[in-house]
């Protein structure tokens, strides 16, 4: 049994799902994007975005308020921070019909289950990206480099749900691979978002470069980065080393690079403390593995919340 999509809904339309989603509405897809704060600009002038990969803009978006008004679709695009994870329970159901197939592209652990809760676990996937994306203004996004997306089945079938997704993706510019293991794929992720998002935060809002710019600021993403390595491997996950300096090595040439959760403090909106810190260390640490460098980047970032004092 093959399983197909023609119609899209993407959740969540801020940098990710306004490029993810725009790049398929520009290669044809029928896309409609559920929107709130930038409802207004997008229905009435489209969608702008400019990319290292090439400029474009989409004059004519399905922009919709509610997911009723959408409706049913064959494939939902979940691009919203994990601090909206409440809503599953609202808005998802509107949009489903019997096939309907959900990618969540969120940073962290534990967003799979909260929609299995809603949908069931065998409509659930999982995509993550590995891409320098900022929304400047309402309708403008700007791409300023990386772009692979690794997408997983959270239960994986015979029904080829992911290569049929990576195909669609990739004839609209994104290039997306199939992975045979979701969960090891997250914690690849987590390698790059937990010491950089959590440092850049602790630090009062800085970016990258700055946590590169000194041996002592380096040698605490290279120990966060080793708590991560190692609390997957107590997992069962197959993480090498060579992930600490890819992922440092593949991050110096993005200059001042403001990662997304560093954004979301600096304008003042609530951090996925649990995801993207909390929940990794929890279960690291059920699984035997002490994470000390972790414990006290969560405590910083929860002292920096209490005072919400960007550098």
């Amino acid at each position: 049994m093959s399983w197909d999509f023609k119609s899209v809904a993407v959740v969540g339309s801020g940098a990710i799902g306004l490029y993810y989603g725009g790049r398929l509405a520009k290669a044809g897809e029928d896309v409609k994007f559920l929107l709130r704060s930038d409802y207004d600009v997008i229905s009435r002038t489209g969608l702008k975005v400019e990319s290292v990969h090439g400029d474009f803009e989409l004059p004519h978006v399905q922009a919709f308020r509610s997911p009723e008004e959408i409706g049913p679709v064959d494939l939902v695009i979940i691009a919203w921070k994990t601090t909206a994870n409440e809503n599953f329970a609202k808005v998802l159901p509107p949009l489903l019909h019997s096939e309907t197939q959900i990618v969540t592209l969120q940073n962290g652990l534990g967003n799979c289950e909260s929609i299995a809760e809603v949908t069931g676990p065998q409509l659930v996937l999982a995509g993550l990206c590995s891409i320098c994306l900022n929304r400047i203004s309402p309708g403008l996004v700007r791409h300023t480099g990386g772009g692979r997306t690794a997408l997983g089945e959270w239960k994986p079938d015979e029904r080829g749900r992911a290569v049929e997704i990576a195909r669609r993706f990739k004839a609209a510019g994104i290039p997306v691979e199939p992975v045979p293991d979701l969960v090891k794929a997250q914690w690849e992720k987590l390698v790059w978002n937990i010491p950089f998002n959590g440092l850049a935060i602790a630090e009062g809002g800085v970016t990258t470069d700055r946590l590169l710019a000194s041996s002592e600021s380096e040698n605490e993403v290279r120990a966060l980065m080793d708590e991560v390595v190692r609390g997957g491997r107590a997992l069962g996950l197959d993480l090498d080393e060579s992930l600490i300096d890819y992922q440092i090595d593949r991050t110096r040439p993005m200059g001042p690079y403001r990662p997304s959760s560093m954004i979301d403090f600096v304008e003042g909106r609530e951090i996925e403390l649990g995801p993207i810190w909390q929940e990794p260390a929890r279960r690291a640490e059920a699984a035997g593995v002490e994470m000390p460098h972790l414990r006290k980047l969560i405590a910083r970032i929860e002292d920096r919340l209490k005072t919400r004092e960007p550098v």
